[in-house]
């Protein structure tokens, strides 16, 4: 799982994850564990970088994450050329 950091105050980490929520609500996702982090980790940069709020964060990756095709991860396939 991953780690926001100890040092985040519990209403913090609410707002954080709140924020990550609504990104997905409002692209229709079912998050799965690497697109949760990669939302987490960007909110909480967002978070580090002064984005505060529930609606600022949301917003922010809302804009950032236009669709559900910025959050796979790509992996190599067995067909891939090497």
């Amino acid at each position: 799982m991953f780690d926001l950091g100890a040092s985040l105050k519990e209403k913090d980490l609410k707002v954080i994850l709140k924020a990550v929520k609504t990104c997905g609500r409002h692209y229709h996702l079912t998050l799965n564990e690497e697109a949760s982090q990669l939302l987490c980790s960007t909110a909480l940069d967002l978070f580090n970088q002064g984005h505060r709020t529930q609606e600022e964060l949301s917003s922010l990756l809302i804009t950032k994450f236009s669709g559900t095709n910025s959050l796979r991860i790509n992996a190599p396939t067995s067909s891939s050329s090497h």
